[in-house]
């Protein structure tokens, strides 16, 4: 879990320095998609190396949360602070938030991975303006746009935990920076959450 988490971290920081370019106009997102697409033998290694981290990440999760239920053979029949006063955080809530990443994950391949959505007016590949006219009918999309923010700000949640409980799973807890990795952790997750959403909630408006 920890090592397929930091991983797919390091996926999200280039996937969002890529979309960023959005903001900036057609000319620099398709140059930088076309540059992209134009090694595809790297690419397609890429995407089938991403592919195996996720699903792998999937198979974990999915495995511990069943691993824990069986060792307590019962859920919790309610969600308690052993400190007074103090509200249940991400760490409670990783499984159900993931899955909502997952649905989310599962929606923006159908858009702009396998172009499967009949109400978006998706251009050809071949088109040099498909990259950025595809990915902006996409954000557009009422049910896409709502679904893709509400995804980015769980997928936040779901980092400030992640992060941290990743190098905790290493094995690489210690006193004196285990806090830091934990602050680290919720400065990562507000950083992607706020970048991700920012594409959807502003560029639709700047390019229409």
């Amino acid at each position: 879990m920890g090592v397929t988490g930091l991983l797919l971290c390091g996926f999200l920081v280039a996937h969002l320095a890529g979309n960023l370019l959005l903001f900036m106009g057609a000319k620099p997102f398709n140059e930088y998609a076309h540059a992209l697409h134009s090694q595809w033998e790297l690419l397609a290694v890429a995407e089938f190396g991403l592919v195996v981290l996720f699903l792998a990440h999937v198979y974990l999760a999915v495995a511990t949360t069943i691993g824990n239920y069986r060792a307590r053979r019962d859920f919790y029949v309610l969600k308690q602070s052993k400190v007074p006063g103090r509200i249940i955080g991400a760490n409670s809530w990783m499984f159900a938030s993931g899955s909502v990443v997952l649905g989310f994950v599962i929606l923006h391949l159908i858009d702009l991975r396998l172009g499967l959505r009949s109400s978006l007016q998706y251009l050809p590949e071949t088109d040099l303006e498909a990259p950025f006219k595809n990915t902006l009918a996409a954000i557009s999309d009422p049910i896409s746009r709502v679904v893709y923010f509400v995804g980015v700000i769980v997928l936040g949640v779901h980092l400030s935990h992640g992060f941290a409980s990743a190098f905790q799973s290493l094995g690489l807890n210690h006193p004196k920076y285990t806090p830091l990795i934990k602050i680290i952790g919720k400065i990562f997750g507000v950083i992607i959450a706020v970048g991700f959403a920012s594409i959807v909630v502003f560029v639709p408006g700047m390019w229409r």
